[in-house]
């Protein structure tokens, strides 16, 4: 599963009721608020950044498939770079909202009907 840090309540609730459903869910890391990162050397924040990409990216590897978590069509950087990192390994993608308007990433997601 992938998302924004900006849903992080809703993505945990989603993930849960998967796994309710007998789903194994790799979730991403949402760190906490925007202080705690502030609040980080430039140096620090370059070292978690990295460790969250590889982190991402190997729950992307494990995965059958990905779920975009994209309320509203909203999908950040990170998750615009997982979804790429997921079509290159040809992995099924999946995405909550077919609202984005960014054309690149449209044409990589199965749409929920």
């Amino acid at each position: 599963m992938c998302g924004s840090r900006r849903f992080k309540p809703e993505i945990r609730k989603f993930a849960a009721g998967l796994k309710k459903l007998g789903a194994v869910v790799y979730e991403p890391y949402l760190h906490s608020g925007q202080e705690e990162w502030e609040n980080l050397s430039n140096t620090y924040k370059k070292f978690v950044a990295l460790g969250l990409t590889h982190d991402h990216f190997y729950k992307i590897k494990m995965a059958d498939i990905v779920y975009i978590y994209n309320k509203g069509g909203y999908m950040g950087n990170s998750s615009t770079l997982e979804l790429g990192y997921a079509a290159a390994l040809g992995k099924p993608i999946y995405a909550l909202s077919d609202k984005d308007e960014e054309l690149c990433r449209r044409v990589l997601v199965k749409r929920n009907r």
